[in-house]
């Protein structure tokens, strides 16, 4: 397998399965012979929608908390832009927040 990179996503927990859903049939959290692998922890989004946003949820200028899941899995080198793809589709938020980096040390 070529570079591993590790993935975390966070996304409305209404939304979680379809993302979930979405970034795993794109090809992230393939480990071995299993696919669609993840970790998911709930916690609280909390931000501020500015002048030119178009939030899925709260108003410009007002400071909003939902209820989201953090999602954490891997994704192989050739995968990762087809993965975001993905992400950004499946997802509610006009600017998604989502990071990726190498896994160091995994082979």
């Amino acid at each position: 397998m070529n570079e591993l990179h590790a993935l975390v996503v966070y996304v409305p927990r209404s939304h979680t399965d379809r993302l979930l859903k979405a970034i795993g049939d794109a090809g992230a959290g393939r480990i071995g012979n299993y696919s669609h692998c993840s970790f998911v922890t709930p916690g609280t989004g909390r931000f501020t929608p500015r002048e030119g946003s178009e939030p899925y949820l709260g108003h410009v200028g007002k400071p909003e908390e939902v209820a989201e899941d953090k999602i954490e899995c891997v994704v192989g080198q050739p995968m990762l832009g087809a993965v975001v793809e993905a992400l950004r589709a499946a997802h509610p938020y006009e600017e998604p927040a989502f990071m990726s980096w190498p896994v160091e040390g995994w082979r």
